[in-house]
């Protein structure tokens, strides 16, 4: 089975928007970088010290929320709209959690492919925001095989 061919921007780049919230999300999303190299990459987080992760490199940081602070979380979303909105990305790329859950939500909207990507930490269970992107994304991987056999997701591998 060949692989589908990834769209093109007019300087026949793929347009990745590569989001992830902070902390151990936002390492590992860092850890994915290998695979962007020949994308023109947005990276979207929430600490504006992340920006010397990625130098050179389009960067944008959204107001940082979490579910138990829903105005917070509403200008999160805002923003993130906004972001794919105007970026239109060809594919959206997250390891989490709430930021991710937006973009990859909206992104589907814009007709972007959308991968999840949950966190090595989620061990035992597919982490809540993966459980609740996973009706939505297209394709949500797991980085724990028995993990991917209790809910339905997919396991190609430890990849972070």
């Amino acid at each position: 089975m060949t692989k589908p061919e990834m769209p093109k921007t007019p300087d026949s780049r793929p347009k990745v928007l590569a989001i992830a919230s902070g902390g151990g999300h936002w390492v590992q999303l860092m850890r994915l970088r290998p695979a962007f190299a020949d994308a023109a990459v947005t990276f979207v987080t929430v600490r504006p010290s992340y920006q010397s992760d990625v130098p050179g490199e389009d960067f944008r940081v959204i107001p940082d929320a979490t579910r138990w602070n829903k105005f917070k979380l509403l200008l999160m979303a805002a923003k993130i709209f906004w972001i794919v909105a105007t970026v239109r990305p060809d594919v959206v790329v997250s390891t989490g959690a709430a930021p991710g859950y937006f973009a990859i939500r909206f992104g589907k909207w814009f007709r972007a492919r959308t991968c999840w990507i949950d966190s090595i930490a989620n061990a035992e269970i597919l982490s809540l925001s993966g459980q609740q992107i996973r009706p939505h994304a297209s394709i949500v991987l797991t980085q724990w095989p028995h993990v991917a056999e209790a809910s339905g997701v997919e396991f190609a591998g430890s990849v972070l």
